[in-house]
């Protein structure tokens, strides 16, 4: 079944997020990881919300998903994004 990775972020050291983005762009090419959006102006319809960026991604299923995002070299990238910028990650199932 396929799942969705939901991210939000709020850039706190954009210089730092700009590194992870960089290698995260050439890691998700390699390894075929379908970004389905990436937009930093999304529109707030609802609520409040103090974010800069949201990213969605697709995977086959959730195995497939926790392997590339524990992968050693996702977590090695991941530390200029954890550096650069809070964020909140939700896994969600697909029909």
């Amino acid at each position: 079944m396929t799942v969705y990775v939901i991210a939000q972020l709020e850039f706190t050291d954009e210089a730092r997020y700009r590194t992870y983005q960089a290698a995260a762009t050439k890691l998700f090419i390699e390894r075929g990881i379908r970004v389905l959006a990436a937009d930093e102006a999304p529109v707030v319809l609802e609520g409040t919300w103090p974010g800069d960026k949201v990213v969605v991604m697709a995977f086959e299923d959730e195995a497939a998903a926790r392997d590339f995002l524990e992968s050693p070299e996702y977590q090695a990238i991941s530390e200029n994004r954890r550096a650069g910028a809070r964020s909140v990650a939700l896994m969600i199932k697909g029909f």
